[in-house]
């Protein structure tokens, strides 16, 4: 392990002067076969992939591989529960600076799904010898930037050579033993809240592409950069039933997760679906991702929607990149939520409800 940035640089990083979408005429994407976390390895591939592998029963490991969630939770004591996650992938941007955060929001972000708080980071890199020092650089301030921000240290990590550029976080934080939100815990009668608009996966690659508007892309950097700890703050006296962030597996891949972890269904009401700028006349146009095929594959066969716009179903399976938070809570709770949001101005969008049943049903 070692040190990555300076204590000066990582108490105060500076945007440099070089914020530009590409450094010395490096564009980051062009070296990236898929970016952000449309580079997930096939949720379908990792069920066969990783069944099986449980850890050895231990009691005190209160959520781990059986079954997964968004980060490993281990009890300490009565009062204090480790939560451990990493992420990490190629660029979905070609700024460095913004790639740093991005990655870093998108790890930190595993830690406020499971209602926790992030104490401490270590980075995880990979990046060709020959790409200059300056963008190296500033993709760690970048990312030392958000972490900072979500109150947690950056304090070294650990960085190889590598032809495709990757970057994330392995994050540790605390949460207490009794207030864990898992996808396992929905329940019927519930509301389900999304905290951010859907279409990161098909504006960027939009983007890349050649396609869509500058405003739209530039929107939808602005969202991912954004971390989910006020909205977890928001959402923490409310006590919800579940909660994950929207992230690689799309709204109905992660949307099936909660159902099938919490025996229930999920009813989705595709009308209140939240889109980014661009994200529905994209889709239209006919833009995908490579996620969007896999997420088809995955949530598929679990995913009810009889009639449903096509814009609209590419819109539920776009791989998200730092996305917002699903959650389920009792639908009694549902209006002062929605207050409490309103009064903090935070985006909640209440997107459908859960009951009895099985699988995805979407309206």
């Amino acid at each position: 392990m070692h040190l990555l940035l300076s204590p000066e640089a990582a108490a105060a990083p500076q945007r440099p002067p070089y914020y530009c979408s590409g450094v010395d005429g490096v564009k980051l994407t062009t070296l990236a076969q898929s970016g952000g976390c449309a580079a997930k390895y096939s949720a379908a591939r990792l069920e066969t992939l990783l069944r099986g592998f449980v850890p050895v029963e231990a009691e005190n490991l209160l959520i781990g591989l059986d079954p997964a969630d968004d980060a490993a939770v281990y009890r300490l004591d009565g009062e204090r529960a480790l939560v451990f996650t990493l992420d990490f992938f190629p660029p979905v941007v070609d700024d460095p600076w913004d790639f740093g955060a991005i990655a870093a929001v998108n790890a930190l972000n595993d830690v406020f799904a499971m209602g926790g708080v992030p104490l401490l980071a270590l980075s995880i890199a990979a990046f060709p010898e020959d790409l200059p020092t300056e963008v190296l650089g500033a993709v760690f301030a970048g990312a030392a930037e958000r972490v900072r921000e979500a109150g947690a240290l950056l304090a070294g990590g650990h960085t190889i050579r590598d032809v495709e550029p990757k970057y994330g976080l392995a994050v540790v934080g605390t949460v207490h033993p009794d207030a864990i939100w898992s996808k396992a815990g929905a329940r019927p009668g519930d509301a389900l809240y999304l905290t951010k608009p859907l279409g990161t996966g098909l504006v960027l690659h939009a983007a890349r592409e050649g396609r869509g508007r500058a405003d739209w892309t530039d929107a939808a950097i602005r969202q991912m950069k954004e971390l989910n700890r006020d909205a977890a703050d928001a959402l923490r006296p409310f006590s919800p039933n579940a909660a994950t962030d929207v992230t690689g597996f799309g709204l109905f891949g992660h949307a099936h997760e909660m159902a099938d972890r919490s025996g229930v269904a999920l009813r989705l009401d595709s009308g209140a679906f939240p889109a980014l700028d661009g994200a529905l006349e994209l889709a239209a146009a006919g833009v995908r991702t490579g996620g969007d095929r896999r997420n088809r594959e995955f949530a598929g066969p679990r995913v009810h929607a009889p009639g449903l716009p096509e814009e609209l179903a590419a819109l539920g399976y776009d791989a998200q990149t730092a996305g917002g938070l699903l959650v389920s809570l009792a639908a009694e709770k549902g209006a002062v939520l929605e207050a409490a949001f309103a009064a903090r101005g935070l985006f909640l969008r209440r997107i459908g409800a859960v009951e009895a049943g099985t699988g995805v049903l979407v309206d």
